[in-house]
């Protein structure tokens, strides 16, 4: 369950997480399953003291810079897009309504296998994608469980946008803004998680950064202690926001990312969130995709996972694969990683968005990825959106009229689409 308080999931998940980074964990990773099977806490603490000892291996074969001076510098170096302003309006409305729509679409079957989803589009008849995703009963062979936001996030059974943390932390970031502009500080953001959001809606590298900020440590302790998650998706989906202020300027997103990500996260984790960030905002100015991909790749560490991961998705495109042939190369390349990894689920964002030709398609295409499909949901439909504008959403999909969105976050529950894309578009003309 990746309890942060628990270290019967703690030490296994260090261990692991360690072991996909280069580190020779020899058989730390079963010692410590085998403790937690066993409830054994004194040797869990044990193994974790052990994994505190581990250098990485020499023979590792990438470079992924930690200083956040050589990262701000890579923004520095991003290239900058023009951008049609009369089309803003439209474009920041179409992220904020793709994002929210993409990321319920994707909601039922979070977590489940490339095999499962497809399991589950087949019996719903929706190979290709036609729209949310019906609540079977009984589940089809081979299909256990739906994610428990099923019952909410399935055809015909919610009107407002379900509540989910992809679009919460996008509301928390336009809060502190707002209230304390684009220098806002590492503190003032974690200052805002405490006040405006409960603990147990936050997860994995999250929580664990809140639960060390609770017990008295401070950025950028906060991303390391006991956090086995700092290099999962969780500040990839919590950085739109910063694309939108910034369009066609990947760098100046990418730097208000790497402010934010810093919290809760290192390596991988903070890429992820420079490139997202950067990818929202280039394509605010792009006329396609590619063209945002190619842009956003300049705040990504080239000598990182990340960078080769995907590079290897633009290679794929470029020799005419399939994108079925593309999510067979994620799973064989990086499947050895947990299903809210950075790398893999990053690189399904980028299939969806090559090999999409709409937005229905390119969600069919990332659910097909299997893994954390509401937050890949959410980031292609929040590029699609920039892209394009609120145009590119079917209409089919759109609930109701004004679409509200649920959240945890304090005073922002069944805020409006319209409202949330005015209050952004006042701050990006500010900017």
């Amino acid at each position: 369950m990746h309890d942060v308080l628990d270290l019967r999931d703690l030490v296994p998940d260090e261990a692991e997480e360690l072991r996909v980074s280069g580190f020779p964990v020899g058989d730390l990773l079963d010692r410590a399953r085998a403790a937690a099977a066993a409830d054994d806490l004194e040797g869990l603490v044990e193994v974790e003291a052990e994994l505190g000892s581990l250098r990485r291996s020499g023979d590792w074969p990438y470079e992924e810079p930690t200083e956040e001076a050589e990262l701000r510098r890579l923004c520095e170096g991003a290239p900058v897009l023009p951008v049609d302003g009369s089309a803003l309006p439209r474009r920041i409305r179409g992220a904020w309504l793709g994002r929210a729509i993409g990321n319920t679409i994707g909601k039922p079957v979070e977590g489940l296998t490339r095999h499962q989803v497809g399991l589950y589009l087949s019996a719903a008849a929706h190979s290709p994608l036609r729209g949310y995703l019906p609540l079977l009963d009984p589940l089809p062979a081979g299909v256990e469980t739906l994610h428990p936001s099923a019952p909410i996030a399935t055809a015909g059974r919610f009107t407002d946008v379900p509540r989910d943390d992809d679009i919460d932390w996008t509301i928390l970031a336009l809060h502190v803004v707002e209230r304390h502009g684009r220098g806002f500080s590492t503190e003032q953001l974690a200052a805002a998680w405490l006040d405006r959001l409960p603990f147990l809606q936050t997860y994995t590298a999250e929580r664990a950064a809140y639960r060390n900020l609770i017990t008295g440590d401070r950025p950028p302790v906060t991303a390391v202690r006991r956090n086995p998650y700092r290099e999962w998706i969780g500040a990839l989906i919590r950085v739109d926001l910063y694309g939108y202020l910034n369009a066609g300027r990947p760098g100046a997103a990418a730097a208000l990312a790497l402010t934010d990500a810093r919290l809760s996260h290192t390596g991988n984790g903070v890429y992820g969130a420079m490139w997202a960030a950067a990818l929202v905002a280039s394509a605010l100015g792009a006329d396609s995709p590619r063209q945002a991909l190619d842009a956003s790749l300049a705040v990504v560490p080239a000598g990182s996972r990340l960078s080769a991961g995907l590079r290897g998705v633009l290679e794929l495109r470029d020799s005419g694969a399939s994108h079925t042939a593309a999510l067979d190369h994620v799973d064989r390349e990086l499947g050895e990683y947990s299903w809210v990894h950075t790398l893999n689920n990053a690189a399904l964002i980028a299939i969806a968005l090559l090999w999409g030709e709409d937005f229905l398609s390119s969600a069919g295409i990332v659910l097909q990825g299997g893994r954390d499909t509401d937050s890949n949901g959410a980031t292609v439909g929040s590029v699609l959106g920039a892209l394009h504008g609120d145009s590119v959403v079917p209409a089919s999909l759109i609930q109701a009229e004004p679409l509200r969105v649920r959240s945890a976050v304090r005073d922002f529950d069944r805020i409006g689409i319209d409202e949330l894309a005015q209050r952004t578009l006042r701050l990006a003309q500010e900017g």
